[in-house]
């Protein structure tokens, strides 16, 4: 069973790694990194999922490229938006303190998706607001908000529920819920 978790687990890191790199271009760019994120939780329940996305950010403060742009390092975790990383393991966090109620329910799966972004952003913004302000000088919630949340939302929810129906198609095709045991 163990080789299993681990496999999944790093077939996980891999896919948040590779939807970080891809771009979609809009009137603001967004990448799927967002997808991957909540695949794997949605995919390993909320303990290895939380326990990949960390494994993920940990790779990226070493120095290999799997943050968006092929970027990687502390450099990149204690920039501007490195908030928004570090709030991807909050809301894996969120999301394994909240595993019971929405493992087997879509419903729960996707208010808990919602608590766990909006954990993500509120982490991102804080971090965001203080970075930029150490570096640049005064800046309101409002325009990190404008620049860094509202754009995302609607592409964020949308990859949430693609992630769900995929992930749990691929759970069912794998027998993964034998595996991944709460």
């Amino acid at each position: 069973m163990k080789t299993k978790q681990l496999t999944f687990s790093a077939m996980c890191i891999a896919l948040i790694a590779i939807c970080s790199w891809i771009s979609i271009p809009f009137t603001i760019p967004f990448t799927l990194q967002t997808f991957g994120i909540f695949f794997t939780v949605r995919l390993l329940g909320g303990k290895y999922g939380s326990f990949s996305i960390l494994a993920y950010i940990l790779l990226g403060a070493v120095g290999l490229p799997v943050f968006s742009g092929f970027n990687s390092g502390v450099g990149a975790l204690l920039g501007v938006t490195g908030g928004y990383i570090i709030g991807f393991f909050i809301a894996g966090l969120v999301m394994w303190a909240l595993d019971g109620f929405w493992r087997n329910h879509a419903t729960g799966y996707f208010v808990s998706s919602l608590i766990a972004l909006f954990a993500c952003y509120a982490f991102g913004t804080v971090w965001f607001m203080f970075m930029y302000s150490r570096s640049t000088g005064a800046i309101g919630m409002m325009s990190v908000l404008g620049m860094c949340v509202f754009p995302f939302i609607l592409p964020d929810i949308a990859k949430i529920l693609l992630a769900a129906v995929i992930a749990k198609q691929v759970s069912k095709v794998l027998s993964l819920q034998q595996v991944f045991s709460r």
